[in-house]
């Protein structure tokens, strides 16, 4: 494959100022605030991730809303999100964290959960993609859990309590523990940032790659045009795109649940030292 097709089939999973939608319609991400003179540039997946936003609110708000006020869970939509926000309650939150301080964690938890998944489940439809498939947007849900992980250890022992809880207690001579303490604490310290740089990497190398392929199979048919093989081509791509769709729909559930089991792990690995 040229160069040229390989930068436009990676065009299509990356963020863009333009919103190219299915039979040729294209249109400009609006700009509100350079028309108001401030340098702030949106893009289609700010655009994507203030709808899953919005989204949220509108199905979450009410449903609280419901839940505190002790009603009976009516409507399929209702027993779905109780079902899930239960499930990760009880077999995510409190199991990695403990029953104890689990509840505190959970609002954070959800809240991921349903942003990652939404935003997965976005890249589903035509012309947009999925933020999540963009090393900027996981890097920052990372960060932002990495700084909740860190606050948890501090709430709970103090920032010098925290720090002296990731070395262990050792029955060691104080020859042997002026070397290793040191250095295990630099290890400790340096695996928190690398997990949470591989959770960001998990999920971006996982819809990135998703996207990507579907976008190379859909591009077969367009390299085939012009000769007969567009006649066997064609139907093997679209059945391929459909059976990969499929996989991406289950993989957007995975990874949305993958993402909030380790920041759920890394929370409970906070509160609980060695």
């Amino acid at each position: 494959m040229a160069a040229t097709d390989a930068a436009e089939l990676i065009a299509h999973v990356q963020d863009a100022d333009e919103i190219h939608l299915p039979f040729g319609y294209e249109g400009h991400v609006p700009q509100p605030f350079e028309a108001l003179g401030l340098h702030f540039h949106l893009t289609k997946f700010m655009m994507v991730e203030v709808v899953v936003v919005l989204a949220m609110i509108i199905i979450f708000v009410p449903l609280s809303r419901r839940i505190a006020r002790g009603g009976v869970p009516k409507g399929r939509l209702w027993n779905l999100f109780e079902a899930v926000l239960i499930f990760l309650r009880d077999t995510v939150a409190r199991p990695a964290i403990g029953h104890h301080d689990a509840d505190r964690f959970l609002p954070f938890l959800w809240t991921m959960f349903f942003f990652i998944l939404f935003l997965n489940l976005m890249g589903m439809l035509p012309g947009l993609g999925s933020p999540t498939g963009t090393l900027s947007c996981t890097s920052v849900l990372a960060v932002v859990t990495y700084f909740v992980v860190l606050g948890a250890g501090v709430r709970k022992f103090g920032l010098l309590g925290y720090l002296k809880g990731q070395v262990p207690h050792m029955d060691i001579p104080l020859v042997l523990a002026i070397f290793l303490k040191p250095m295990i604490f630099v290890i400790e310290i340096v695996g928190l940032l690398v997990k949470h740089f591989v959770l960001a990497m998990r999920l971006f190398a996982n819809m990135f790659a998703g996207h990507l392929v579907l976008a190379v199979i859909t591009s077969f048919i367009a390299m085939t045009a012009t000769s007969y093989f567009w006649y066997v081509v064609m139907p093997m791509s679209v059945l391929g795109d459909v059976a990969l769709s499929l996989l991406e729909l289950l993989v957007a559930f995975i990874q949305a649940y993958v993402f909030t089991f380790l920041a759920a792990l890394f929370i409970g690995m906070s509160v609980h030292q060695h």
